[in-house]
């Protein structure tokens, strides 16, 4: 065995002896340390003398015998070896300034000259004597030219010599000697006889100013702890640790450090009163966990930790960040919501106050003219101020328009008719809260002493005038009743919007009724406020009637519905059942399972971007004062709504989709049908879509579970996934650690139910609730994200106005221009596909890079053929005039669970993970 390393240490080593299998090493510095060989420390292997050995086997008869040290670093052998050479590709910067031009000339004369990046091979075999992986080590050096298509792709090499009894190499010691990090997105090694052996890792690397320790990077091979070859066995555990972190210390932006904290950071109370914000997480306000970033407490509450403002970047482990083509996406959005908030900020500003719209023309002009500063009174400074948008960010004032959405493009009428009301709850951006009403009368669970009666106020002679001749009984009994219901979760909140300036909100129940025609239809809603002495029964009901007062008071009330369905959906189920819980499943991921681990294989890919997004949520979009608390009806009071949720009613369990369904009554069991359910009612297209894909991954991740698990103790056995479990439970969903219902992992179909949901939740789940927010959200009317009035009673001064000016009064009551057009630019970059999108029907191709099994690759390759097949059965089910729901004149197709899509807002495309 032969070694050489790079100078990381100012010690120089004056004396080096061999005693039995060990080296006993003088420093410069009078230190003595003795030492096996295998395991002598890399900053005591590379001083700036090299120390030069030769270690050859007890097996071969030959006695060991050391070398001279040698100032040139060559590599000394006994008998000429195997001949290899590491190729090193690594990513430039697509956008350089001057500075990083320079650097780059000078990473090229370092490694060049060998001086730059060392790596070394770490064998899979034990050497006999230093009982630890065999390992040889050399510089990068020269230039490899090669034509290529990516200007920003480069390569180096680096050549070795080793014995011809070293083995397969099964790990790679890297350290980086330059100034600033490369971004390494593999290491090829050639001249083995095994053919090519990849190590694909598309990874930061630290330089060694900021971390002295190297980083180790694994073949593409996928092991079970207890399969682990011996020789790397060692690095296998170092290299989980040097992850964990110790929970102390602010993190810096070159660590790949992983820990948990609770939300913390939402607040901003050194800033502003006002901008206080409780913790979230804990006994009082349970939640996931997130990241942690370490940041030092704020000097007015030691309990919240300090914020990190924009343009400042939050911490996330450095390859949890954006690559520069998401960026440079993520940046036009943002670009784009600038443009889109600042200049109704600088009209709103400009006439004193932010307006209402008075007119539908109001809202027309958003997508025909855009904003267009008027030429009135203020014209020469509204000139300047337009002008100088357009030129300082070099667009022009067409980026000021937002597209038409996709539900008033072929029907701009559509979101009136009660039909698109309904069919949205099974077809639009929230499809996922309404359920079958199993009992009658319907009633609270709340504390009737705090929220007053616990009966709803829709009795059995409202519904049944609704029912074409059926009884309650007997309308519950044929399923053919459903119910959206937000009263208990935000009864005990309303009291608290509503006294937020320019907020008012009701708790709202609706019914629905499945007609013999096969379509449903909205028959009653019910709006809930906090019980007063003078008003303990503070409902009102509404139905849709047929005299133009009632028709406007019918639309005012579905609008409400709306603005809470609205809240419901970005709070409950876009941000905490989706983004905020995936975050410990990534982040028990890396702490627990090792990159080489079968199931961080497969996990991976649908890890990617996802606590880079969330942590921009959490400093723009989550925070006290952020786009959420601006432009939705829960205001400051949001993250509450949501940790209250989480507290009643998430459940690991019942995340699956197939649970979930049967959950709310919305499908049944039915051993005869596939999945053994059956939907309630069959043209439910997030469901009917939504089971082909769920299908699929089920199907996928049993074979490779299968594959990999094929002893029936192999999990139970399996240390690094047993302890990823439970970290999942007890550290990432501490505050739900004790609750019954969580998943036992024994049997290999254990792991792969909790897999699939975690697969499906991070893929279909996100896909189906995200991506078509500004399709339906981005017509304010069709979607309001919060309401500003109550709806009036007859004795109110404002019920005259109504009378009057019903158009008006309905206006007035939605959001102002400036938090419309706000939320709407929001709504256009969250909906909006990055061109570095990675989208699950191309599993097959990015997992070949970080797997090297043909029989695994095989699974890939079916899921991937499995999902094509859905596609193809998607767009047929589109075209089918019998599904009033997906298809009809000016109804836009179902295309959100579709597994494919181009970049932009284009309404369908199932990314691998959730990566905006």
């Amino acid at each position: 065995m032969m070694f050489t390393a790079q100078p990381r240490s100012t010690e120089n080593i004056q004396h080096v002896l061999t005693v039995g299998r060990s080296l006993e090493i003088t420093t410069g510095g009078g230190k003595s340390r003795r030492r096996k060989i295998g395991q002598v420390p890399s900053h005591q292997r590379s001083c700036c003398w090299k120390v030069k050995a030769v270690i050859q086997s007890e097996n071969n008869n030959k006695s060991t015998k050391l070398v001279e040290k040698s100032g040139n670093g060559s590599l000394v052998t006994s008998d000429k070896g195997i001949d290899v050479k590491a190729v090193i590709t690594l990513r430039k910067k697509m956008k350089e300034n001057i500075t990083d031009k320079i650097e780059d000339q000078w990473e090229s004369l370092m490694n060049g000259i060998g001086r730059g990046i060392l790596i070394q091979l770490i064998s899979q075999d034990i050497d006999p004597v230093t009982k630890s992986g065999k390992f040889a080590e050399s510089y990068v050096r020269g230039w490899l030219s090669k034509p290529s298509d990516h200007p920003y792709i480069v390569e180096y090499a680096a050549n070795f010599t080793v014995p011809h009894d070293f083995g397969r190499p099964g790990a790679i010691i890297i350290s980086n000697l330059l100034d600033k990090e490369i971004h390494l997105v593999q290491i090829v090694v050639h001249g083995f006889n095994e053919g090519p052996l990849f190590f694909s890792v598309n990874t930061w690397i630290h330089s060694q100013k900021d971390n002295p320790q190297s980083r180790i990077i694994f073949q593409n091979q996928a092991y079970l702890p207890s399969q682990t070859p011996a020789g790397i066995k060692d690095l296998r555990r170092e290299d989980l640790l040097s992850i964990r972190g110790n929970g102390k210390g602010e993190r810096k932006l070159h660590e790949r450090i992983y820990d948990y904290d609770v939300y913390n950071d939402l607040g901003n109370p050194d800033k502003s009163e006002d901008l206080a914000r409780p913790l979230v997480g804990g006994k009082e306000r349970p939640y996931p966990r997130r990241c942690q970033t370490g940041r030092s407490p704020t000097k007015t509450d030691p309990l919240a930790e300090s914020r990190i403002e924009k343009p400042h970047p939050v911490y996330v482990p450095r390859d949890e960040t954006f690559e520069e083509i998401k960026q440079n996406t993520f940046s036009a959005g943002r670009l784009k919501a600038l443009l889109h908030n600042l200049v109704p900020l600088i009209a709103a500003t400009l006439s004193s106050s932010d307006i209402p719209f008075t007119n539908f023309s109001d809202i027309d002009k958003l997508y025909n003219d855009g904003f267009v500063l008027n030429d009135d009174e203020h014209s020469k400074k509204n000139k300047f101020l337009s002008d100088t948008l357009v030129k300082v960010f070099s667009v022009s004032k067409r980026l000021l328009k937002y597209e038409i959405p996709a539900i008033i493009k072929r029907d701009r009428f559509s979101w009136l008719r009660d039909s698109e009301f309904a069919r949205q709850t099974l077809a639009g951006v929230n499809p996922v809260n309404i359920e079958l009403l199993r009992e009658f009368p319907i009633v609270s669970k709340l504390d009737p002493a705090v929220y007053g009666p616990p009966d709803s106020a829709i009795t059995r002679d409202f519904i049944e005038q609704e029912l074409n001749g059926l009884s309650i009984e007997e309308a519950i009994e044929d399923k053919r009743l459903f119910i959206l219901d937000y009263h208990d979760m935000l009864l005990p909140f309303i009291g608290k919007m509503n006294s937020l300036p320019g907020r008012k909100a009701y708790a709202s129940r609706t019914l629905f009724f499945y007609t013999s025609r096969g379509v449903l239809k909205p028959i009653i809603i019910e709006l809930s406020l906090p019980p007063t002495p003078s008003s303990p029964r503070n409902k009102r009901i509404f139905s849709h009637g047929h005299d133009a007062t009632n028709h406007w008071m019918w639309n005012l009330a579905k609008a409400h519905v709306c603005s809470n369905d609205a809240g419901v959906h970005q709070l409950v189920n876009h941000w905490l059942r989706t983004h905020a819980c995936m975050e410990p499943y990534i982040i028990a991921t890396h702490r627990q399972l090792s990159s080489m681990h079968p199931i961080y294989k497969l996990l991976h890919p649908h890890m990617r971007y996802t606590l880079e997004i969330n942590a921009l949520a959490r400093q723009s979009l989550i925070n006290g004062g952020g786009v959420i608390e601006a432009c939705f009806s829960p205001g400051k009071y949001s993250m509450e709504i949501s940790s209250a949720a989480y507290k009643s009613m998430w459940r690991f369990d019942m995340e699956a989709l197939p649970a979930d369904l049967i959950r709310r009554g919305m499908a049944v069991e039915d051993p005869s049908m596939p999945l053994g359910l059956k939907l309630v009612i069959e043209d439910y297209p997030y469901a009917a879509d939504g089971l082909l894909i769920w299908s699929a991954i089920k199907e996928y991740v049993e074979s490779y579970v299968e594959h990999y698990y094929s002893d029936p103790n192999s999990v139970k056995s399996d240390v690094e996934l047993q302890d990823w479990w439970n970290e999942i439970k007890n550290k990432g969903h501490a505050d739900k650690k004790n609750e019954p219902w969580w998943p036992k992992l024994v049997t290999k179909e254990d792991l792969s139910g909790i897999l699939t949901t975690m697969i499906w939740i991070a893929s279909g789940q996100h896909a189906a609730i995200n991506f078509g927010q500004y399709p339906f959200g981005g017509y304010v009317p069709n979607r309001p994200t919060l309401m500003r009035k109550l709806i009036p009673h007859e004795e109110d001064p404002s019920y005259e106005n109504f009378i009057i000016h019903p158009e008006k009064t309905f206006l007035a009551s939605l959001a102002t221009q400036l938090q419309a057009t706000k939320v709407m630019a929001v709504q256009d970059t969250l909906s909006t596909h990055s061109a570095d999108e990675e989208y699950v029907h191309q599993l097959h191709e990015i997992q070949r890079f970080s797997i090297n099994d043909h029989e695994v690759l095989k699974i890939f390759e079916r899921f991937c053929a499995k999902l094509e097949e859905i596609e193809d059965t998607i767009n047929q089910r589109n075209k089918d005039i019998r599904l009033k729901n997906r298809s009809g004149a000016g109804i836009p197709p179902y295309e959100l669970l579709l597994p494919t899509s181009g970049p932009g807002v284009t309404c369908r495309g199932i990314p691998n993970s959730i990566s905006i």
